[in-house]
């Protein structure tokens, strides 16, 4: 059974940090384009960060960037996001996705197939 489990969200103060981590089980991560993505409520979800799976090539939303770093650990099957310089805004559930490679890395949440529960982030004094 193909699954994906995100974990590392929680509660953070505006600057803090978190790690995002996404787990798979019944399959292997380095096939896969990999997404992070997030909703917040009342809001559409939106392309976070992705990586893709041949060269490593990297998509960042210009609202992470310099802020957000999404990297692969192939040999624990996992994908992380590391996020800093938290604001208020980054509050959302965050879910990481799946899809096989395309020639173009594009972090089009319709074009990903397999997603994971979502975890809370919540950025708060």
């Amino acid at each position: 059974q193909v699954q994906l489990v995100e974990s590392g969200g929680g509660l953070v103060q505006p600057g803090g940090s978190l790690r995002l981590s996404c787990a798979a089980s019944g399959f292997t991560l380095d096939y896969y384009v990999i997404g992070w993505f997030r909703q917040a409520p009342g809001k559409e979800r939106e392309g976070v960060s992705c990586i893709s799976s041949s060269d490593g090539s990297t998509y960042y939303a210009d609202s992470v960037k310099g802020r957000f770093t999404i990297s692969r650990d192939n040999a624990k099957n996992t994908v992380t996001l590391q996020m800093n310089s938290l604001k208020p805004e980054d509050t959302a559930v965050y879910y990481c996705a799946a899809e096989p490679p395309r020639a173009t890395l594009r972090c089009l949440s319709r074009e990903f197939g397999s997603w994971g529960q979502g975890t809370q982030v919540t950025v708060s004094s």
